[in-house]
């Protein structure tokens, strides 16, 4: 698949770290480093801007290497980018952990992860059928 990009960073392109990855590295495009104190959350530009065709989406994931090691993560996990959407990819950080931690540009803070979708239709109606589990929700299966 091919997608239309503009790259106003002077990053590379989002592009996969190994050969069965799943996720685009997605990079901070910064002027200068950014401090988050514990708890503190960043909306941080990558500079770029995708098209996505029709039946598409691009979510974006936290990438578990930034988790461990600084204790950042992304809030509104997964964040989806619609194919209609034509603004500048920015990604919601948050740092968990104690310290305060720092993110410099050209830093790998976000996955992108390309799916296909379908659109549904909704059909009101007055019974659902009827399965094993039924109304059984969470935890419902107990804990063993």
């Amino acid at each position: 698949m091919t997608i239309k990009i503009i790259n106003e960073s002077d990053n590379q392109l989002p592009a996969y770290e190994t050969e069965g990855s799943a996720g685009l590295d997605l990079r901070a495009s910064l002027t200068e480093p950014i401090s988050l104190k514990p708890l503190q959350r960043a909306l941080i530009p990558t500079g770029l801007y995708i098209e996505l065709p029709q039946g598409y989406e691009a979510q974006i994931r936290p990438r578990s290497g930034l988790a461990i090691k600084k204790g950042i993560g992304l809030l509104n996990t997964p964040g989806t980018i619609d194919s209609d959407y034509r603004g500048e990819i920015k990604i919601i950080l948050i740092n968990l952990s104690n310290e305060t931690a720092q993110v410099h540009h050209g830093e790998r803070i976000a996955q992108m992860v390309i799916n296909k979708y379908e659109k549904v239709t909704f059909v009101e109606v007055d019974e659902l059928s009827e399965t094993e589990r039924g109304e059984g929700g969470f935890g419902h299966t107990g804990v063993k």
